[in-house]
């Protein structure tokens, strides 16, 4: 419906627009939240840019912070951020929603598009389903990984049981939602030695990555993937695929770095390469000085945040079922065959055209972001592109200059996180509704190509 402001009349008539118009106001709110003098530890608070930022990176679920999380802000602070965090990570709509299921217990057309949207899934039968599936899903893990984290905590470096209750819920809801926020001075790297913890925050990064279209899909037939519909199998996959080739060439690049892995035992230098061949699925948690890797992993690291996780996920990036379209086409072009076919699958036209749009858009304004993050800061063009690529797709990994960007470059960044995160639905759901008919065709011209 139509709303009126001031005589005017503002509609929204496409679903994306609720998408970006919620994570806006989400982000705007929960930065004058953070602004004031009680969201700090000193009665001094903060300035607008650093709380707007951090709000941003929140809702956003990346996780560039140019505060020290667990030493700026104060207990409510942090409640804001963890709220931030949970929001930001499930979706506005999509909880505006479940509210719908929950009490109407039905969704109309508009809502089930609105829906549809931010769950990157526009197939309207399959919305009911993975709305009240996200409540499920997120429930088990959230809670299983907190009580892990809790114990951890609580048992083996005597935090007190609150405090340890505290930490456990904090980064369980960081991870399963890709936000990379954690409450020490220097992120995991104190947890480089502990599996426990670094394996139970990889495991939500990985769970939350998937997406809750995957997760339908692996509820509904467990035992194996011969039922899954295709993009089911695409996001397994490759995932698979991209988590143990990164932890492969990570930790066989960083073997003998002292400043990284260099000094750790084989086992924990395994643990440590795996974890990061996860955190660039979008969560910025880090368990080595990711300043100090050389420049083949720092490379990795960057094309690992510009895939991303799956569509409908907590993730951001291009998404892996946009990157292995890409891929199944060049093989296809390279082989000379007529269609794109996956797994006994043809790939429709469409598809491709949407895949190449999405990759070459999002090169486009990582491009376009990091002239001007080199034109409004004096670092250098290699930490600034990472910087850049990290906020596009929403991971929150830096090589530490993020308190350093000037007041423009701050809000650079901001705006490629609120991009890095309503941009693939929103374009997604964009080029999907735009479809039409056309009753005619031009005459068909080759030009040369290469």
């Amino acid at each position: 419906m139509p709303t009126r402001f001031g005589g005017s009349r503002l509609a929204l008539r496409h679903p994306a627009q609720y998408v970006v118009l919620a994570f806006a106001v989400a982000s705007l709110v929960g930065g004058a939240l953070l602004f004031l003098p009680v969201a700090t530890e000193t009665p001094e608070g903060t300035g607008w840019v650093t709380a707007l930022f951090t709000a941003t990176s929140a809702v956003c679920v990346t996780g560039l912070s140019v505060v020290d999380t667990g030493g700026h802000w104060s207990a409510f602070g942090e409640g804001v951020i963890l709220v931030l965090m949970q929001i930001g990570g499930l979706g506005i709509m999509t909880l505006s929603s479940l509210i719908v299921v929950g009490l109407a217990r039905r969704l109309g057309l508009r809502q089930r598009l609105i829906a549809a949207a931010s769950t990157g899934s526009l197939e309207l039968g399959d919305v009911r389903r993975i709305l009240t599936g996200i409540v499920r899903v997120t429930i088990v893990f959230e809670v299983g990984a907190a009580i892990v984290l809790f114990l951890r905590f609580w048992l083996h470096y005597d935090e007190s049981a609150g405090r340890a209750a505290y930490l456990g819920v904090f980064h369980a809801v960081s991870g399963f939602n890709n936000a990379g926020f954690a409450l020490f001075a220097d992120n995991m790297i104190g947890f480089r030695s502990d599996p426990v913890v670094l394996g139970t925050i990889a495991l939500l990064i990985i769970v939350g990555g998937l997406g809750f279209p995957v997760w339908a899909q692996i509820g509904r037939r467990p035992w194996g993937p011969q039922g899954w519909d295709l993009h089911a199998k695409l996001t397994v996959s490759v995932t698979v695929v991209l988590l143990l080739g990164g932890a492969v060439l990570f930790t066989w690049w960083e073997w003998t770095n002292p400043a990284t892995l260099g000094g750790l035992s084989w086992f924990d230098a395994s643990v440590n390469g795996f974890f990061h061949s996860v955190v660039p699925r979008t969560a910025g948690f880090n368990s080595v000085d990711l300043g100090a890797v050389r420049a083949p992993t720092q490379l990795l690291t960057e094309m690992l945040m510009f895939i991303g996780g799956g569509s409908g996920s907590t993730a951001g990036g291009i998404k892996v079922t946009t990157f292995a379209v890409l891929g199944f086409v060049i093989w296809a072009e390279v082989r000379g065959d007529p269609d794109v076919v996956v797994f006994k699958r043809r790939i429709p036209t469409a598809a491709q055209r949407q895949a190449i749009t999405v990759a070459l858009l999002a090169l486009v304004v990582l491009v376009g972001a990091t002239m001007l993050l080199l034109a409004t800061s004096p670092l250098g063009r290699s930490a600034l592109f990472f910087e850049a690529v990290s906020a596009l797709g929403t991971v929150g990994l830096s090589t530490g200059i993020t308190p350093l960007l000037s007041t423009a470059s701050q809000l650079i960044v901001i705006g490629l996180m609120l991009l890095g995160r309503v941009g693939p639905p929103t374009l997604f759901a964009a080029l999907v509704l735009r479809q039409r008919e056309r009753l005619y065709r031009h005459p068909e011209e080759r030009p040369i190509i290469g």
